[in-house]
């Protein structure tokens, strides 16, 4: 009877044990690839510290990868992590390591790709295109075997699509050569035609149109091959959760508009600094200036800044147009920033009289983080650099000049430096990593040439104005504007 009693206890016991037990089993042994994601909060991303992935922009992550990805991580709540192998050949087995969820690096999907991994929906297309230096008198090549013949040196980035493309283009065409590099990233290699240090490069299409601003003298010879598909790739897993719920956030309508607001963002760069554009300048100094320059000069008495600085930085941001906006939603002449316009108690960005006196006291601001040593006008011009690329990165370029013997309290030897952190062996040395160093040189340059034509613009307005008066009186003495203008002319 006892022994009885004890089995029927232990069958209970037994039965409540796998009541219990096995939902739970059961519920961890179907747990979803998403599930698992979610319930650890963290989404892993594997990319690369790049100009069309990732990188940190005055202080913040910014990058079309990036951003995608984010918002991805928002939607289906939880924070993205990225992980940031050390070359692009190492995206491809961190991913076969498991080591991160997703890879978003700009990827094509090619045939070799779709053997080892998985794809989500694509969400961009591309082209490998032949990159050329434009040089009078010699011709690009049109096609692969005016290309053959001219045997010069082709670089591309070892265990790329390109190279893939390259190694089948080759099966037909036997002669073609190209060497393969895993030292360079696509940035250097097109500074490296454009120094004519090599003949061509072959990169994404869409990265040559994102830089191609920086480099005038380069230009795409032919495409290599018809538009290819980019997409976040995926080790294979045994559901299809995370690729589906890609793919269903790679749909909607939202995500839609935003893939496109992130090309106009980082992709249409055709002239993302408003080059220096003498004719230009010259017809908005007729058309736009006389209906702002008055507040030019109350922005002046306010903060005791030059107002042909203040003049030329406005220029250069929006051309005097009061309702300039960016792909970034910075607005207004000065193009301020909704937190900047915060900052500095600006409520309309778009009111000239507003944008402008308050840029003014937005450019204090700006001035009192470069160290009180360095003296002007370089104190002004680091001001300016630091506001355009972020004062991490001005200083990143500052401790490369120091390491080159150069001082970095000088602005013509830290504008030497600053293109290098696009260039791998530089910014990975530094703490800040990849930024888009040419930009701040040319937006420095560019503000002080728009300084020089508008004290030029000035000061012919100012003879011709007196000449007029000569005209008039014939006891007012004569002007000769031509002298001004040979005056001014040497300093342009």
């Amino acid at each position: 009877m006892f022994d009885i009693s004890r089995k029927k206890d232990a069958i209970q016991a037994l039965v409540i044990f796998l009541m219990f037990c096995i939902p739970v089993l059961l519920s961890w042994n179907s747990k979803t690839q998403l599930g698992a994601i979610i319930e650890s909060g963290t989404l892993k991303m594997v990319t690369r510290n790049s100009p069309n992935t990732y990188f940190i922009e005055k202080g913040e992550p910014a990058g079309f990868e990036y951003d995608l990805a984010k918002a991805y991580a928002e939607h289906i709540g939880v924070k993205l992590e990225l992980v940031l192998p050390p070359s692009f050949g190492e995206i491809f087995t961190t991913m076969q390591a498991r080591n991160a969820h997703i890879a978003g690096a700009m990827l094509t999907v090619t045939d070799e790709r779709k053997e080892h991994f998985e794809f989500a929906t694509p969400y961009l297309s591309t082209t490998t295109t032949l990159v050329y230096r434009k040089i009078k008198g010699t011709k690009p090549p049109k096609n692969l075997q005016e290309l053959i013949s001219k045997n010069r040196t082709t670089v591309v980035i070892a265990n790329s699509s390109h190279a893939e493309l390259l190694k089948q283009l080759k099966q037909e065409n036997p002669a073609l050569e190209w060497d393969e590099s895993n030292e360079f990233s696509s940035v250097e290699l097109l500074e490296q035609v454009h120094n004519k240090e090599i003949a061509y490069t072959a990169v994404d299409s869409v990265a040559f149109d994102a830089q191609k601003s920086f480099f005038p003298g380069l230009d795409k010879a032919f495409d290599l091959n018809q538009p290819q598909n980019l997409a976040w790739m995926l080790s294979p897993h045994s559901d299809q959760s995370l690729r589906n719920s890609i793919n269903r956030f790679l749909a909607l309508e939202s995500t839609q508009t935003l893939i496109q607001t992130l090309k106009s963002k980082y992709f249409n760069r055709s002239n993302p600094l408003n080059f220096y554009d003498t004719a230009a300048f010259k017809e908005d100094m007729q058309t736009r200036f006389p209906k702002i320059e008055q507040y030019f000069f109350m922005a002046e008495q306010e903060t005791d800044i030059d107002w042909q600085l203040l003049a030329a930085i406005a220029y250069q941001e929006s051309h005097w147009n009061p309702k300039a906006v960016s792909p970034t939603g910075v607005k207004g002449i000065m193009m301020l920033t909704n937190a900047a316009a915060k900052e500095v108690d600006v409520s309309d960005r778009t009111d000239p009289k507003q944008s402008i006196i308050g840029g003014a006291h937005y450019l204090i601001s700006v001035m009192k983080k470069i160290p009180e040593r360095i003296t002007q006008p370089d104190h002004t011009w680091f001001a300016l650099a630091g506001y355009n690329v972020g004062y991490g990165h001005l200083e990143d370029a500052r401790v490369l000049t120091s390491r080159a013997g150069l001082n970095p309290d000088k602005w013509d030897d830290v504008k030497k430096h600053l293109p290098l952190l696009t260039q791998e062996k530089y910014y990975s040395t530094v703490r800040y990593g990849y930024a888009r160093g040419y930009e701040p040189v040319h937006y420095v340059s560019n503000i002080r040439k728009y300084m020089k034509l508008l004290s030029w613009e000035v000061q012919l307005q100012q003879a011709k104005k007196q000449s007029e008066a000569a005209d008039l009186d014939p006891n007012h003495p004569s002007w000769d504007s031509t002298t001004i203008v040979e005056d001014i002319l040497p300093s342009l």
